[in-house]
């Protein structure tokens, strides 16, 4: 596992204090995937009800909040698929 990884990883534990309801996906390009559930943020690929994809750079500008979710997904950085409902909830703890 990256460094940047295991840095993401600790952040979203951190903000999302516990977990969330349902399952989203953040697949990092060429660093793999975080799965955030009701169990908290760990490494994998499992299913999800939304997947958010991003290279590492915006990923890590999202963290940092110096790139709104928002901003990135109109801009064609940020690619949803799934429930558009629950991305804009995870928007929620990039602010």
């Amino acid at each position: 596992m990256s460094e940047m990884m295991e840095q993401a990883l600790e952040v979203l534990r951190e903000k999302i204090e516990g977990g969330i309801d349902g399952v989203a996906k953040f697949d990092i390009e060429d660093e793999g995937a975080i799965v955030i559930d009701s169990e908290g943020a760990r490494l994998g690929d499992d299913a999800a009800d939304v997947t958010l994809s991003a290279t590492l750079d915006t990923f890590r500008d999202m963290l940092e909040g110096d790139l709104n979710p928002t901003a990135a997904f109109m801009s064609g950085k940020l690619k949803i698929d799934g429930d558009m409902g629950m991305a804009m909830r995870l928007a929620q703890i990039f602010t």
